[in-house]
């Protein structure tokens, strides 16, 4: 039996067990459950065959175009014998562009075209902002890769206005995200918060009409699209904290194609993917989804992973806060540690009232 054969063979385990094949799962989770050495792991990656084409499922937004074409970039210099195409689509969640994402249900609404794209064969692997991925994705896909993170903060974008403690009192301030919305009414409860969708284009010409003093956007699509003049503030995590895995893309793909698993390896960034599984853990173990008022904000030093979330009504009147800090061995535990401290501090509490308006 190669090694390449006995890898297949041991990623039996991620089928069997059901808890495992729910959860997102990148390539250092997988080898974590097949056991297998970083020595034959590198052998592996070599010795794995190539698909002669590979397609990437896209939205098509420029931003989502964006992101896949970068993943193509990637792909292609790795594998420069195959042809790497994109497979554009429209998602339910950029056709109903009238009421806020919470309302209409979720992230998931950007991603299930693609999935369904990976699940027919049409597509072998789908390329999101890990910031649109629900927090436990259908039976059937895995997450593959999460690249590395680009600036993980939140941007005040302004015309008028320096920052957001410039701002005069009732100015109107645009964002789709309960998570800040919540935090800038703790912090400035005289703003006037309204709902602000579209894709990064739109809401920068709704800014321009005049429909809003200002809004907030993440600064990681404003920075890959060449927009960084746009930004007029970077708001620090403190002030803040940003959405889970906001900043990160991450590689989807059928929990059958196992091959797919050692041709995206190298594109998996192990600090950010381990960060991010921290964030997910956390918000996993809270229920977390765009329809609650959550952030969080996983960093490494001295391979220690320390992570801030917070829980917070949308007005932002009630809100906790708490940050743990632990090994990269176990980073969704440590996701869940945090979420265990924000409930005895009243989290649940607070997730309560939002499930009875």
């Amino acid at each position: 039996m190669n090694l390449y054969t006995k890898y297949k063979a041991k990623l039996g385990i991620f089928y069997a067990i059901p808890a495992i094949q729910r959860q997102p799962l990148c390539i250092s989770q997988v080898m974590r459950y097949v056991k297998i050495s970083k020595t034959t792991t590198d052998r592996l990656y070599s010795m794995h065959t190539t698909p002669k084409k590979i397609v990437i499922a896209s939205r098509e937004s420029a931003l989502a175009i964006w992101q896949a074409k970068h993943i193509q970039a990637r792909l292609q210099a790795l594998y420069p014998a195959s042809t790497v195409e994109i497979l554009g689509m429209t998602t339910t969640g950029d056709q109903i562009l009238d009421s806020p994402l919470a309302r209409i249900g979720g992230k998931g609404l950007f991603v299930k075209e693609l999935e369904e794209a990976l699940a027919d064969g049409r597509a072998d692997l789908a390329v999101h902002s890990m910031k649109d991925v629900p927090m436990n994705l259908p039976d059937g896909f895995a997450m593959a890769a999460i690249g590395e993170r680009e600036d993980a903060r939140d941007a005040f974008v302004s015309n008028d206005f320096e920052s957001l403690a410039a701002l005069p009192h009732g100015s109107v301030v645009g964002t789709s995200s309960l998570r800040r919305q919540s935090q800038l009414q703790a912090r400035f409860p005289l703003l006037k918060i309204e709902s602000l969708r579209g894709n990064l284009q739109t809401r920068l010409r709704k800014l321009d009409e005049g429909q809003y003093a200002a809004i907030i956007l993440a600064a990681a699509g404003l920075i890959r699209l060449g927009l960084e003049s746009r930004i007029r503030q970077l708001i620090s995590p403190e002030d803040s904290i940003p959405a889970v895995g906001q900043g990160a893309l991450g590689i989807e793909i059928n929990a059958s194609r196992t091959d797919m698993l050692a041709v995206l390896a190298p594109l998996n960034h192990p600090t950010t993917a381990a960060c991010v599984e921290a964030e997910r853990g956390m918000s996993r173990a809270l229920a977390g989804s765009c329809t609650v008022p959550l952030g969080a904000y996983a960093q490494m030093h001295n391979n220690n992973i320390t992570i801030t979330g917070f829980v917070g009504s949308v007005d932002g009147k009630e809100m906790v806060k708490e940050s743990v800090t632990g090994g990269i061995d176990q980073p969704e535990k440590l996701g869940q540690q945090l979420a265990e401290k924000l409930i005895a501090l009243g989290a649940n509490r607070i997730l309560a009232k939002l499930d009875t308006h």
